[in-house]
C-alpha cells in the first residue's frame, strides 16, 4: 500500500481565488471516503493526489515522492483514477481493448494484461462483454467499464469519484464489494461521494470538505455524530442515522444491520 502524506497543500485555478487552503492530511490503511458539497474541493484535492494538477503551495508525497518532480505517467502504476463521469475516461471502441489499456501502460506483458482485465471484467460483472463497444452499452456499465480499466492496473491506491453514479441496487452492492476487496488486499481505497448510506455501509474513515479546508477527519461513525458540523457543511447523516435519532436513540447506527444488531443484543426480538 502506498503512503500518501498530504502537507499544508494548497491549490488555486487563479491565484486570487484558492479552491483548496492549508489541508494536512495522512491516509491509513483505512477506506476512506470524501464528503462535502459541490465546490468544496473534493474532486480538485484527488487530482492532486494523482499528480494531475500540481500544488499551489505545500507537498503531496507518494511513497516519500512529492508530486511536483514526478510525472503522471511515473505515478499511474501506483495511483489509479476512476472518473465520475466515464465518457471522460473512455476511448476504445472494444470493451478489453479499454480495459488492457492501463496494464499495458504500465508496462505488463500482453498475455498478463489480458488476464488483469479478465479478472477486472468478473469482477464489475461484464463477462460476455469483452467485445462490445463501451459505447453501446449503459451509461451503468460504461462506470463498470472504467472501473475494471483501474482494477486491471492493480495499484496500491485506487480513488473512485461517485462510484455509485447511474447504479442500481446491484450495481451498488458490486462495487461495495470491490472496495472491501481492495481493503483486504491492503490497497488504499479513497472515493468521493455524496451517497451518505454507501458512505456508512463501505467507509471506514470520512474527511469532510468544506469551501476548501478540512471540516472533520475520524471514523465514519464519530462522523456522523457531529449533527452541527455536519450541517454546517449542508450535509446530512445517513437515513438510518437520521431514522434511529427520530425514535429516541442516542447511539449512532449507520446501517439497518447495525441497528438490528444493537436490538438483538439488548435481549430484543426483531
Amino acid at each position: 500500500m502506498a503512503d500518501i502524506q498530504v502537507k499544508e497543500l494548497t491549490f488555486g485555478y487563479a491565484e486570487s481565488k484558492p479552491v483548496l487552503q492549508g489541508i494536512s492530511l495522512s491516509f491509513d490503511g483505512r477506506s476512506t471516503a470524501i464528503i462535502g458539497q459541490n465546490g468544496a474541493g473534493k474532486t480538485t484535492f484527488v487530482k492532486l493526489l494523482k499528480g494531475l494538477l500540481k500544488p499551489t503551495a505545500g507537498d503531496v508525497l507518494i511513497d516519500g515522492q512529492n508530486t511536483r518532480e514526478a510525472t503522471v505517467a511515473s505515478l499511474a502504476g501506483r495511483i489509479g483514477m476512476v472518473f465520475q463521469n466515464p465518457n471522460d475516461q473512455i476511448f476504445k471502441n472494444k470493451v478489453l481493448d479499454e480495459v488492457m489499456f492501463g496494464p499495458l501502460n504500465i508496462g505488463m506483458s500482453e498475455g498478463e494484461a489480458k488476464e488483469h482485465a479478465e479478472a477486472a471484467l468478473a469482477l464489475v460483472g461484464l463477462c460476455g462483454l469483452e467485445q462490445e463497444n463501451p459505447y453501446d452499452l449503459s451509461l451503468s456499465e460504461r462506470k463498470m467499464v472504467a472501473i475494471a480499466s483501474i482494477l486491471a492496473m492493480d495499484t496500491g491506491v485506487v480513488i473512485f469519484d461517485e462510484p455509485t453514479i447511474a447504479q442500481d441496487w446491484r450495481g451498488r452492492r458490486t462495487i461495495g464489494s470491490i472496495i472491501r476487496g481492495l481493503r483486504e488486499r491492503g490497497k488504499l481505497v479513497i472515493a468521493i461521494l455524496h451517497d451518505m448510506d454507501f458512505v456508512a455501509e463501505y467507509f471506514e474513515r470520512t474527511v469532510v470538505f468544506a469551501k476548501g479546508r478540512v471540516l472533520l477527519d475520524g471514523g465514519t461513525r464519530e462522523v456522523f455524530a457531529k449533527e452541527e458540523c455536519l450541517r454546517a457543511a449542508y450535509l446530512e447523516p445517513p437515513h438510518v442515522t437520521q431514522l434511529c435519532k427520530s425514535l429516541g436513540y442516542n447511539e449512532v447506527f449507520l446501517t439497518a444491520e447495525d441497528f438490528v444488531s444493537h436490538v438483538k443484543g439488548n435481549g430484543f426480538t426483531v
